[in-house]
């Protein structure tokens, strides 16, 4: 799978209703705190590596959230356009991240159908 499993913006919606996916927001902190999907937790693409590779005490203290495990189902990664979502999907596949998933739409289509 080299475009990496993609999430379309309705079955995001879904997901994140019923609690079933965790949001991560890979573009740059001031990116992030200019407005991002609510619920998701910022980590840059350059540093997602590193953290994804921490001890899980470690992953806490640094992100104040519970590090994700190998084997969680959608785990879904965005950024602005949608480069650095996929970037970011196929990192954490490579890292052993099963369920690591691109909101391909990412953060541009969410705003701009966010009602």
């Amino acid at each position: 799978l080299c475009s990496g499993p993609t999430v379309s913006l309705p079955e995001l919606r879904s997901l994140l209703a019923s609690g079933r996916a965790r949001l991560f927001d890979v573009r740059s902190r001031e990116e992030a705190a200019a407005g991002t999907i609510p619920g998701a937790l910022n980590i840059p693409v350059s540093e997602l590596e590193n953290a994804l590779q921490m001890e899980p005490a470690a992953f806490q203290a640094l992100y104040s959230a519970e590090k994700p495990k190998l084997d969680d189902e959608n785990l879904v990664f965005f950024c602005q356009m949608g480069r650095r979502g996929l970037q970011a999907t196929q990192l954490a596949q490579s890292l052993g991240y099963r369920g690591a998933r691109n909101y391909a739409g990412a953060y541009r289509e969410w705003s701009e159908k966010a009602e």
